[in-house]
């Protein structure tokens, strides 16, 4: 008997240390076969409680047997009789079999008459603490239908490689909170605006950013308005770049003009943007990348007024039309707040493209997020200053999510800067490519 014992002991502690080696050194096929399976079944099992408690129940009348309490005789008994007749019963919306995902498990629930995806949305939080999970996502890919995405820990925690870019303007620049790849597409978002906080990953970002874009055959122009500190390193792979405001000034004139004569070009070919015309006559595409946007709004005194007019018009004017004629905006700061003036908020409205890290004023948050979903403010206000990189991001499909950015330190970044100096085209070349008399020629070709 004790042979017995210490057996079925033995074979069970073997058992348990196998499956915690499986789980530690291939979590993912223990999740499909042993994790998922157990949390779906919970979920379901649990979810008329989780529905009740989170208030996404509905008051439903019911025919149903009910017990009416009789006639009490001298002896004690309670004598009772059964009534048929409506009761009110709380109805738990219908959820179909969850799915399991790369970080969790995702399921689609039918709503409730009167109920809409923001009262999944504000119950999130509350769905996550009574599954145990690290967070509860609500979308709705049509009317009357809600999916839950369940992630069960936060796959931000480490993110390291960063992968090379294989799509022109399409850079991998870290991870979603959903496990897939975070892209900075400019083909498909043209202009963006990065606020954070020092030491929030803003800066970091901005590595990630021209790290993907180097090898690109694109040309880079940067405004640093540090007094050139933080792009000056990059200097061999930008073709231009401005470090004061009067710089910044003569360069913006300068690619107003360019936008001007790509407008021509084609208008010449019948193109709607540089993308329909052939290659051979195509202009280099731009990506801008601004440091410190508030600087070319501030102003020490009324000397300045019009140079910052003259800055915020060209500026509002290329980020206006840019996109078809192939220039983009990056735009980054730490602060970006409605009282920089109103060339800021029309700025503001060209820029679809959204990323706000950690900052240090609601002001900042509430006007790079602010008219987007109120639960990514409220998402980017908390988060903690010890995750560097995480940022609320709008996404391509119109929705926002936490992401991280990958790590990439100032060295990396100015290898690669180096590396791909050849690639760099210079500012007088862009401009005699855009204005040299035998296109026409080309264009009949």
């Amino acid at each position: 008997m004790a042979d017995t014992l210490r057996l079925t002991l033995t074979a069970l502690a073997a058992c348990a240390v196998g499956l915690w080696a499986w789980r530690r050194w291939h979590y993912r096929s223990f999740w499909l076969v042993i994790g998922f399976p157990l949390t779906a079944i919970t979920v379901r099992a649990t979810w008329r409680k989780v529905a009740l408690g989170c208030g996404l129940t509905k008051k439903r009348q019911r025919w149903w047997f009910t017990t009416v309490p009789g006639a009490i005789a001298s002896t004690g008994l309670v004598k009772v009789r059964r009534r048929f007749e409506r009761v009110a019963v709380d109805t738990k919306p219908f959820m179909w079999l969850p799915r399991p995902t790369r970080h969790g498990w995702r399921v689609t629930i039918w709503t409730l008459e009167g109920q809409i995806p923001d009262d999944y949305s504000q119950a999130a939080e509350r769905l996550a603490h009574s599954w145990g999970v690290h967070a509860v996502r609500v979308s709705s890919p049509r009317p009357g239908r809600v999916v839950l995405a369940a992630t069960i820990r936060d796959p931000l925690v480490q993110v390291r490689d960063l992968p090379p870019s294989t799509d022109l303007l399409k850079v991998t620049v870290g991870r979603l909170e959903t496990g897939g790849p975070w892209e900075i597409d400019f083909r498909t978002v043209p202009h963006w605006l990065n606020a954070g906080a020092t030491q929030s990953g803003k800066s970091n970002l901005a590595n990630a950013l021209l790290v993907g874009l180097a090898p690109q055959p694109i040309a880079l122009v940067g405004f640093d308005l540090k007094g050139g500190v933080e792009f000056t390193p990059y200097a061999p792979r930008l073709s231009a770049l401005a470090t004061s405001r009067a710089e910044s000034v003569g360069l913006l004139d300068d690619l107003v003009a360019l936008m001007a004569e790509r407008m021509g070009l084609c208008r010449t070919a019948g193109a709607r943007n540089i993308w329909q015309l052939a290659p051979a006559v195509r202009p280099v595409p731009i990506v801008v990348l601004v440091d410190e946007l508030a600087e070319l709004y501030l102003m020490a005194d009324k000397s300045e007024k019009d140079e910052i007019a003259r800055t915020s018009t060209a500026l509002l004017r290329v980020a206006q039309l840019g996109r078809a004629f192939g220039i983009y905006l990056f735009l980054s700061g730490q602060r970006i707040g409605s009282d920089l003036g109103p060339g800021v908020t029309a700025l503001r409205a060209q820029c679809s493209g959204r990323i706000c890290h950690r900052v240090n004023d609601p002001e900042t948050a509430t006007m790079t997020l602010g008219d987007l979903d109120p639960a990514a403010l409220v998402s980017a206000r908390a988060i903690p200053a010890e995750t560097p990189g995480v940022a609320i991001v709008a996404g391509q499909d119109g929705q926002w999510y936490r992401a991280r950015s990958f790590y990439v330190t100032e060295q990396a970044a100015e290898h690669a800067a180096r590396t791909y100096a050849d690639l760099t085209p210079s500012w007088d070349e862009i401009t005699a490519v855009d204005g040299r008399a035998d296109l026409p020629e080309l264009l009949t070709a």
